[in-house]
């Protein structure tokens, strides 16, 4: 008996032998290459089965190599997978996400961009490139022209030292974007405009920290405007948000931000040289992203978002491939072309800002060096808050629009200097709703099919 289990073994063996050659390209389901990993290098590797499932990895064990790490890379990026070590021994696995590269090389990539950059004559250049790629790569162009229809506007809400307006513009045919138009009660001749692009935060603009944001600089002396993301908000009483994750909602929020400029500008008591704007996450991505392709826009605070490794998740921030433009950038150099105008970048440490003071902001002041406007850039750091924007970060971006806009921050200021945002009214939600709780004042032509978004930039 032993001896026909031992002749088993060997045909087996045998067997295994024969068809792992060079004929079946060594092929091995992805599943039995991880447990051969985890038992050569006694690591425990999780990931979720449908990673994993009907993967097939070629010249599978031709990959390994003596140490873990370049065994992972060499297997996992056949697949499009990446992994990320968790702890001693443990690692995780996830699809590969083209937006995310490591902290290492988001260093090396704005290492190898100071090289193509070294003085203002080659940065000015690069700049006009990059300006041209990136208005090319959201295809602006093929937009159908501004229609021409009057804003709509609600009644106008007065509150303790300011006003609140709800406002739905339409930025394509039969498309809207809603928002709120804040306002200092009274006022004097022109007056600064700001604006508020939204982020991923789970109730939109009608958040109170928005609504904080907006109301304090509107008492500071501003016209502040803040604005749903396409297919979030109000949007979606005209698109799935599904449709949010479409790649051309990159190219609609842009259109949406300077068309509501456009119509900002128009109102008479608005300073066309003094244009703000900031946001925070998704809302940041936007900032420098259209501060970078409109001039004007003459002061941005872009959030919690600047990051040489992190280039936004969504694709509305990232799915037009603007980040391809001149061979390769990223968030860090998009910010560095609101140079010389001013700019304050607002980070923290618990996200993908973390390393903003000792690894992307000193790319960023180089720049502003090359135009000797070292003084109209700053880095607000805090390095034990998170993904937000806070009360000490909307608190720095007062103080900065104050200086770089002329507003009165003293409107905001206790007797002892102390910024407060006392007597601002939270709304509830509906309150800040253009076309009702139902969506029954949505217009009749609006549409509600992306798909006839996606054929207006195919004519």
């Amino acid at each position: 008996m032993k001896n026909i289990l031992i002749t088993i073994t060997l045909l087996t063996s045998c067997f295994f032998t024969q068809a792992q050659t060079a004929d079946q390209a060594f092929k091995k389901p992805l599943k039995e290459v991880i447990s051969t990993i985890e038992s050569r290098f006694k690591v425990k590797i999780r990931y979720p089965e449908a990673l994993v499932a009907d993967k097939q990895v070629t010249y599978a064990e031709w990959r390994f190599r003596p140490d873990l790490e370049t065994t992972l890379h060499h297997v996992m990026d056949s697949q499009d997978i990446t992994f990320t070590k968790e702890g001693e021994g443990k690692y995780k696995l996830q699809a590969f996400q083209y937006h995310l590269k490591t902290p290492e090389e988001g260093k090396q990539q704005l290492n190898y961009l100071s090289t193509l950059s070294p003085d203002i004559t080659s940065w000015e250049l690069r700049k006009t490139n990059l300006k041209n790629c990136i208005w090319q790569a959201l295809e602006i162009a093929k937009a159908p022209a501004k229609p021409q229809s009057q804003a709509i506007i609600t009644s106008k809400r007065i509150m303790d030292g300011y006003t609140v307006e709800n406002v739905a513009i339409e930025t394509l045919p039969g498309v809207y974007v809603s928002g709120s138009l804040y306002r200092p009660l009274k006022s004097k001749g022109k007056i600064p405009v700001i604006l508020n692009p939204d982020g991923h935060f789970g109730d939109g603009r009608y958040r109170a920290d928005c609504q904080y944001r907006c109301a304090a600089l509107a008492k500071m002396g501003a016209m502040a405007f803040s604005y749903d993301l396409f297919a979030w908000g109000e949007s979606t009483l005209q698109f799935k948000s599904e449709d949010h994750r479409r790649s051309h909602a990159q190219t609609i929020q842009m259109l949406n931000g300077m068309r509501i400029l456009d119509w900002l500008l128009t109102l008479k008591d608005a300073e066309t040289t003094r244009v703000g704007i900031t946001g925070a996450s998704g809302g940041g991505s936007q900032t420098m992203l259209l501060t970078a392709i409109d001039d004007r826009i003459k002061v941005s605070v872009p959030v919690a978002m600047m990051s040489s490794y992190h280039s936004g998740g969504c694709p509305c921030e990232s799915g037009m491939g603007v980040h391809l433009c001149g061979e390769g950038t990223n968030n860090v150099e998009i910010a560095s072309m609101a140079a010389p105008r001013a700019q304050m970048i607002i980070s923290d440490g618990k996200d993908w800002t973390q390393f903003v003071p000792q690894t992307e902001f000193p790319f960023v002041q180089r720049i502003y060096d090359l135009y000797h406007a070292s003084n109209k850039v700053q880095n607000a750091h805090f390095p034990s808050e998170g993904h937000d924007y806070g009360a000490n970060k909307r608190k720095a971006m007062y103080g900065f629009m104050a200086k770089e806009l002329g507003l009165d921050l003293q409107k905001i200021q206790d007797t002892s200097g102390n910024i407060i945002e006392t007597g601002i009214t939270i709304e509830p939600f509906p309150a800040l709703y253009v076309f009702g709780e139902k969506g029954e004042k949505l217009p009749s032509n609006a549409i509600k099919d992306f798909e006839i978004i996606e054929k207006m930039f195919t004519k």
